[in-house]
């Protein structure tokens, strides 16, 4: 049902109906695109702000993709409706509008296309979707087959849905002269102030073809007709009408009709996308189906080298070999390509959240780290003098803070030294300490340094008379809007993991000859764990945090959100929780919040309103922040179990995020293991019917922290100032592994295994014991043999 091809390039699924919403994603620096098995789409280009240029039938929401989103007969897809000229019989590829289960099926997800393959009434039919590198558009390949010993007349129907487009104006028809479908409309505006901003925008949706059809129709009413668009009355007539659309839903359908041979083939290929005017189309057409020499590769062929070489430079910096070859597969080709997205598209925002732009591009300093360098100078540009970092950045002249980025939320300023500390790992670049930037407004300057020491001053004033972190409308969980509104409530996370950011800048402080200030922020971090376990700890976990009304939550005696994970894991990584309170919590997080799809975020899952905590608890159980398997916040507690020292849990809470390999497992995920989730569904012990079920949703912050536990934990090659540290966490099943490591320009070949008779980690570099495990004074472009002897489970 579901497998990775030979070269590990693509994973397949067989059926287009034990996975209906398997799906996989394309993206560039200007649009992204989610499609799934059966050919449904979700896709949005920015300009600046994302915008449609392939809608729903009727208004929806442009600005942010949504969890387990719906699909119905007509939601916006990419279809070929094929028709028999000689029995009449019409089927669909890649499955929907028809439903004709067909005789073969293939659903190809790659890095950079995503292919469907199908063979049925004697016919196969490819269909490849690829992108270029710098415009919002699609590029489709269609090729036809006949796979019969006789000759075969057939006609082909590619459909793109347009679907409704304004109230304010939309129409459709066929350009001859651009050998392709136009489709126009205006969005929508009440102010004549905003007309500025609209006239600019690309409201004309476009179907580009290479060769001119037989016919086409434009309207979606006249298309389909009294047979639907499972079997449109348009395609059971001989001929398209060639009709027109005059405010009436568009859509952009051609036929073609051909006649084939035994074992030949016909290749169509087509362009889809957003344009402002029809010019702009002309210059489309000329640049990707025109401009090439006899010959020579054309401008749409050249486009599709282009992409995969820029999806390429995403690739990781580490490939793996172990005992599962289903998580070798996913780290050494799909891992890094999702962090990847998030950090060179910023999710397709022009205001990402601090926290978010601050994560995704922690992520990048594995793959691209100037980028990432680059990022937190962006970020800390945008911070007040007060130290305060904003709820977003802008990255757009144009950009406004927008939606959740106008609540404000406490946490921010934690990220800057958690998610440097790894850039700094990475290139030991302590050069940007000392770089020169201004604070918001452009009136004072300040190094990084300065910058962040603002930033950790500012959390250890924003607490309340006990030293406990406030949260406001929020902290790291966005809906957790009615805790400290009143301006009295507290976040217990939030404390830890300030506390966390006090010691990680504590130790960048040091490394960087700065001692008296690295003991202030060590003590400001042992202060803070004193009050930690003074007012949170419920005896066998931590609290959440206290309302505004001082009602501790999170706790024992809660029947709902009983128990949360990021307090524990958060307690393990700030140092609060000493040996006993470890034990007692990680039991607690095992029996109560544990679940064959992995962490839970709390439990029990709220049913109900509860007014001092927010419209976290309004969420359906197991969903999104309110008990769902939130992957984000479990790649913090596998993060944290590494750094205690706790591999044999690690590994197996990590493994849970990757669907498969059973199959039961990916049938009741329904996701194929080209990315994580933004979560599965949880309520396991409250709603065990849905639990499991992926949100399909590839933006996510748990990337960049699954990176570094396989970095810092799983595979124990993290760098530091000296070098870089050799000491593996394997789990207890695991006889060896090997890991190719790239760093600082040298590259690592690393052989674990385990011997008898070893009883610490012992590290040899080209033969030779490194005693402390740290290989100094990399030198870039050479070779690194490393074994590493581990001691026998």
């Amino acid at each position: 049902m579901i497998r990775a091809t030979q070269d590990n390039e693509y994973v397949e699924l067989t059926s287009p109906t034990q996975l209906p919403k398997a799906s996989g994603f394309l993206w560039n620096e200007k649009m992204m695109i989610h499609v799934n098995c059966r050919g449904y789409a979700v896709a949005q280009f920015m300009q600046p702000e994302p915008a449609k240029y392939s809608y729903a039938p009727n208004l929806e929401a442009k600005t942010f993709m949504q969890p387990e989103q719906p699909y119905y007969a007509h939601h916006p897809g990419r279809f070929l409706y094929v028709k028999d000229e000689e029995t009449g019989e019409i089927f669909s590829a890649p499955y929907e509008p028809v439903r004709v289960l067909p005789d073969q099926y293939t659903f190809a997800v790659g890095k950079h296309h995503i292919v469907w393959k199908l063979e049925h009434l004697g016919f196969a039919v490819e269909m490849t979707l690829s992108l270029p590198k710098d415009e919002a558009m699609e590029l489709w390949r269609v090729k036809v087959k006949n796979l019969s010993d006789r000759k075969r007349k057939l006609s082909i129907y590619p459909y793109f849905t347009v679907g409704y487009m304004s109230w304010m104006n939309q129409s459709a028809e066929y350009h001859e002269e651009l050998q392709g479908m136009v489709c126009s409309a205006i969005t929508p505006y009440q102010k004549y102030q905003d007309y500025a901003k609209i006239k600019q925008l690309k409201d004309k949706t476009f179907l580009l073809a290479d060769q001119p059809p037989r016919a086409w129709e434009a309207s979606q009413e006249a298309f389909e007709g009294e047979g639907g668009i499972g079997m449109p009355s348009a395609v059971q007539q001989e001929e398209l009408s060639k009709g027109d659309a005059r405010y009436e839903m568009p859509l952009c359908v051609l036929q073609y009709s051909l006649e084939l041979t035994p074992g030949e083939d016909k290749l169509y290929r087509f362009i889809f996308g957003p344009a402002k005017t029809e010019e702009e189309i002309a210059q489309i057409r000329q640049q990707y189906f025109l401009n090439a020499a006899s010959g020579s590769e054309d401008g749409f062929a050249a486009a599709e080298r282009e992409y995969a070489g820029y999806i390429q430079e995403g690739k990781g910096c580490i490939e793996i070999k172990t005992p599962d070859p289903e998580l070798d597969n996913f780290v050494n080709h799909w891992l890094p390509r999702q962090m990847y997205y998030h950090g060179q598209t910023n999710r397709l925002t022009t205001d990402p959240q601090t926290r978010n732009y601050l994560q995704d591009n922690m992520g990048m300093s594995y793959i691209k780290p100037q980028m990432a360098r680059n990022a937190f100078l962006t970020a800390l540009s945008q911070q007040n003098a007060s130290g305060a970092m904003p709820d977003g950045i802008i990255l757009h002249e144009a950009a406004e803070l927008k939606y959740i980025n106008q609540v404000p939320h406490m946490d921010h300023c934690v990220w800057l030294p958690i998610c440097l500390s790894t850039y700094l790992d990475e290139t030991n670049d302590y050069t940007i300490l000392e770089e020169e930037v201004a604070f918001a407004g452009g009136e004072e300057m300040a190094t990084v340094y300065e910058h962040i020491n603002r930033a950790m001053f500012w959390l250890m004033e924003a607490t309340d008379e006990r030293g406990l972190n406030y949260i406001d409308q929020g902290d790291w969980c966005d809906p957790m809007n009615m805790v400290g509104y009143k301006g009295k409530g507290v976040s217990g996370w939030l404390t830890m993991a300030s506390a966390y950011a006090f010691m990680i800048w504590a130790d960048i402080c040091a490394t960087s000859g700065r001692p008296e200030m690295s003991r202030k922020l060590a003590a400001a971090a042992d202060e803070a764990n004193v009050v930690i376990n003074q007012y949170l700890w419920d005896g066998n976990w931590y609290a959440r945090g206290i309302t505004d009304d001082n009602v501790v939550f999170g706790i024992s005696k809660d029947t709902e959100g009983r128990i949360f994970i990021n307090p524990q894991g958060w307690a393990l990584l700030c140092g609060a929780a000493d040996a006993s309170k470890q034990e007692k919590l990680m039991r607690a997080v095992k029996e109560q919040l544990e679940t064959p799809y992995g962490l839970e975020k709390l439990a029990p899952s709220y049913t109900a309103m509860r007014e001092d905590v927010g419209r976290v608890t309004q969420k359906h159980p197991g969903t999104a922040e309110n008990g769902a398997v939130y992957n984000h916040a479990a790649a913090f507690y596998i993060y944290a179990l590494y750094a205690v020292g706790e591999p044999n849990d690690a590994y197996r809470l990590l493994r849970k995020m990757i669907p498969g390999p059973d199959p039961e497992d990916l049938i009741r995920r329904g996701q194929l293991p080209v990315f994580i989730p933004n979560y599965y569904r949880g309520a396991y012990r409250q709603f065990p019917r849905t639990a499991g079920r992926s949100s399909h949703l590839f933006n996510t912050g748990t990337v960049p922290w699954v990176y570094r536990c396989l970095i810092d934990g799983l595979f124990g090659v993290q760098g530091n100032e000296e070098g870089i540290r050799i000491h593996p966490q394997l789990p207890a099943h695991w006889e060896e592994a090997s890991v190719k490591r790239s760093f600082r320009g040298a590259e690592l070949h690393v052989a674990m295994k385990r011997e008898a008779g070893v009883t610490a980690v012992e590290v040899y570099v080209n033969g030779s014991r490194i005693e402390d495990g740290i290989i100094k004074n990399v030198e870039a472009g050479r070779v690194y043999d490393v074994l590493v002897k581990l001691p026998p489970q």
